[in-house]
């Protein structure tokens, strides 16, 4: 199969050099050149094959998929989307510098295909808050995707949060994809999901001012929310990679890490402890939903765009 991100990547590159040979040479860079390398948008795929929907969750930018700019092409306001994740799509949307779509219900998670919305067409993917165990062919998917160079978002919430009593929450399925996946069964990743329903904390962010994550495109991070949600385990030794970036309050180290970040292969990786915290509050009628995008106890909105920046290689 041929890599996609490596085809961008060799036209960006050209496009840059040949603006660069026509600067040198005191030519002016052809309008081509100039329109190349602006038409890479980075390319975010959000998930909702997994009960994204499923009780009082939204977990979708629009519910107009795979295409939000199908419901309107010039967001404004996170209200110009109907979905709980609306905010964070249409911040991405107005930079101009992202390409958003979402896996739509009923379909597959796929990686190396062909099809339209495989993994392999896309820079990022955000699996928020699953509800449903991903296949045996789905985890190797998205442990390929990684390893070959792709960005995966993941959030968490409690233990025992299973909206559609098929017997799987996301601490139980995240934690399947980590250990059983066909590719790495042995924590590729360097971290669990910890069993628990915290109730509430303001986890607050480490001081590393170099971080990208913490100190991005998109604002400087202090802390998160945590409103029923959980904690990973550190596992360093399995992947020396693993960094903790926003910690439970008391907690250092190994344990109580509530916002995590990894590599695998040539790829990254991300992982929150709270659904609430990507909450904008607005979607589809008859769900109860919670601004945790905005609560001032934390600064959830910098942290979910700085680290999709980071994930789709953007920063």
């Amino acid at each position: 199969m041929i890599d996609t991100r490596t085809i961008r990547s060799k036209a960006a590159l050209a496009a840059a050099a040949t603006v660069l040979a026509a600067t040198a040479t005191g030519l002016a860079a052809p309008a081509h050149a100039h329109a190349a390398v602006a038409a890479t948008p980075h390319r975010v795929l959000f998930d909702n094959t997994k009960a994204e929907t499923a009780g009082n969750a939204d977990w979708i930018i629009s519910t107009s998929q795979p295409d939000p700019l199908a419901q309107n092409a010039n967001p404004t306001t996170e209200k110009s989307w109907t979905g709980a994740l609306s905010a964070w799509g249409v911040a991405l949307q107005k930079t101009g510098a992202y390409s958003l779509k979402t896996l739509p219900a009923g379909s597959t998670i796929t990686y190396g295909t062909g099809g339209a919305l495989d993994l392999a067409n896309f820079d990022t993917f955000v699996l928020p808050e699953p509800n449903v165990r991903l296949s045996t062919a789905e985890k190797t998917a998205v442990l390929k995707f990684v390893q070959n160079g792709g960005g995966l978002f993941l959030i968490s919430d409690h233990t025992a949060s299973d909206r559609n009593n098929d017997g799987w929450d996301s601490p139980k399925i995240i934690n399947d994809l980590l250990t059983s996946n066909g590719v790495d069964n042995t924590d590729p990743f360097g971290f669990s999901v910890d069993l628990l329903n915290i109730t509430t904390d303001n986890p607050r962010a480490i001081g590393d001012s170099t971080n990208p994550v913490l100190h991005g495109s998109f604002g400087t991070v202090s802390g998160s929310i945590l409103r029923n949600g959980t904690t990973f385990t550190l596992k360093p030794a399995d992947n020396a990679a693993v960094k903790g970036l926003v910690y439970r309050t008391g907690y250092s180290g190994n344990t109580g890490a509530f916002f995590v970040t990894s590599t695998f292969g040539s790829g990254r990786v991300a992982i929150w402890g709270d659904s609430s915290t990507i909450d904008d509050g607005t979607g589809q009628s008859g769900n109860t939903l919670y601004n945790g995008w905005d609560d001032p106890a934390g600064t959830d909105a910098a942290l979910a765009l700085n680290a999709t920046a980071w994930l789709s290689k953007a920063s």
